[in-house]
């Protein structure tokens, strides 16, 4: 029992000097490589468990930023989450080979100094770990898929537009549900495999107003083709729209979820309606459990995508809503106009927001119910106010200029 658990911390020192191998890690050698990590990295690293699989396993995240334990204003928390579907198992290995490139690179790498410097980025390799457990090394085999009660988990979160689904979420989904409580995630992604394409929302819709030309389409449509553009256009070959055996090609190496087929209980979906998280899903493997020899081509083939969508975390606007006295306002809602979420985005407990948005010209209406009615306001001549159903209401004309490639989020204080 010495020797072996010498042997595992000799192997753990030697990975986190010399990099991480090309294989697939259990659950235990995971836990290993993360503690490791942290305690390489402490000043960069924050790792906890956001809860645990059916089985007991630990889901475990780990945070890298320039202040990895506590949220600061105006930085903008990112995600990425993998091993959904336990056998899909290709993103959890890059996602865990992403944590190895940052912590190594970090202040010896203009760019990864900056994402850490100006983000703070969680990342939960595996979401279902009892699925990977039980998986099957098989291209296309489902055995694994589900978590232990048999539960696809990504048709398991509460969903908006079907009004009369009352399922009782498994323990994974409700460790996500309420990982999203304790962050303002502003932009997300989840790895799959089968497919090579990256799929934003909606995946479902009840055949309303979203539904346009057999895609149901958001609110934030352009934001998200972009999203989505920017990880197929970095990746070296999802855009080229090569289909997998079995599979039409996609155009652009993209498509709209509910297009591609229509998925209830879907989490990119609750990202997005429910915890104003833009998040994809990026399918980045035909084959769901490729064999060990293609795991470097896999992670050269997406790790500039990885780190390109990283980036976009700063497009757009975000700020900080404030009373008269100074004092930050939370759940205050921030609209966009044009843009009718089905739930408002609003700010915050500290009272930020954050909206991605493509440059252009738009207008930011603040709203806000207070406890006292009468109030006191200091605009510039930019800003109107009025008061309507005891409300205090603030409109504010943006411009965004610069590429949107570039970290050009403009920054607005709201003033009540």
């Amino acid at each position: 029992m010495f020797v072996f658990t010498l042997c595992l911390y000799l192997w753990s020192w030697l990975s986190s000097i010399h990099g991480l191998d090309f294989r697939y890690h259990n659950s235990v050698e995971m836990e290993q490589y993360l503690k490791d990590v942290n305690r390489t990295y402490p000043e960069i690293t924050h790792l906890h468990s956001i809860g645990q699989s059916v089985e007991g396993r630990e889901l475990w995240v780990l945070i890298l930023g320039q202040h990895p334990r506590e949220h600061r204003t105006g930085i903008p928390e990112f995600k990425y989450v993998g091993n959904m579907h336990g056998n899909e198992v290709v993103g959890r290995v890059l996602l865990l080979q992403l944590i190895n490139y940052l912590t190594s690179r970090y202040l010896s790498d203009p760019l990864v100094t900056r994402l850490l410097n100006s983000s703070r980025v969680h990342i939960l390799p595996s979401m279902n770990p009892d699925g990977f457990e039980s998986s099957a090394r098989d291209c296309m085999n489902s055995v694994g898929r589900y978590n232990k009660n048999g539960v696809d988990l990504n048709r398991n979160f509460p969903d908006v537009f079907e009004s009369n689904t009352v399922q009782e979420s498994e323990k994974e989904v409700r460790a996500v549900m309420d990982w999203l409580k304790t962050e303002t995630f502003v932009l997300s992604a989840n790895l799959h495999g089968g497919a090579v394409v990256a799929s934003y929302p909606y995946d479902n819709s009840n055949r309303g107003s979203e539904l346009q030309g057999g895609q149901s389409i958001s609110p934030d449509d352009d934001v998200f083709v972009h999203l989505a553009r920017t990880y197929s256009y970095n990746h070296t070959e999802m855009h080229n729209a090569n289909s997998c055996s079995d599979l039409t090609g996609f155009v652009n190496g993209i498509t709209n979820g509910y297009y591609w087929y229509p998925l209830k209980g879907g989490m990119q979906d609750y990202n997005y309606v429910w915890a104003q998280c833009l998040e994809l899903t990026l399918e980045i493997s035909c084959c769901k459990f490729p064999p060990e020899s293609k795991l470097p081509g896999l992670w050269e083939a997406n790790r500039p995508a990885l780190l390109a969508y990283m980036q976009q975390v700063h497009l757009g606007v975000k700020g900080v809503v404030m009373d008269s006295d100074g004092k930050p306002v939370p759940n205050a809602v921030v609209e966009v106009s044009g843009r009718r979420n089905l739930c408002p985005f609003s700010s915050d407990r500290n009272g930020e927001y954050f909206r991605l948005l493509l440059p252009g010209n738009y207008t930011i209406t603040v709203r806000y119910r207070p406890r006292v009615v009468n109030f006191k306001s200091h605009f510039s001549e930019s800003f109107t106010d009025e008061s309507q159903h005891n409300s205090i209401i603030t409109k504010k004309k943006l411009h965004i200029q610069g590429k949107s490639d570039k970290r050009s989020h403009f920054k607005a204080l709201f003033e009540l």
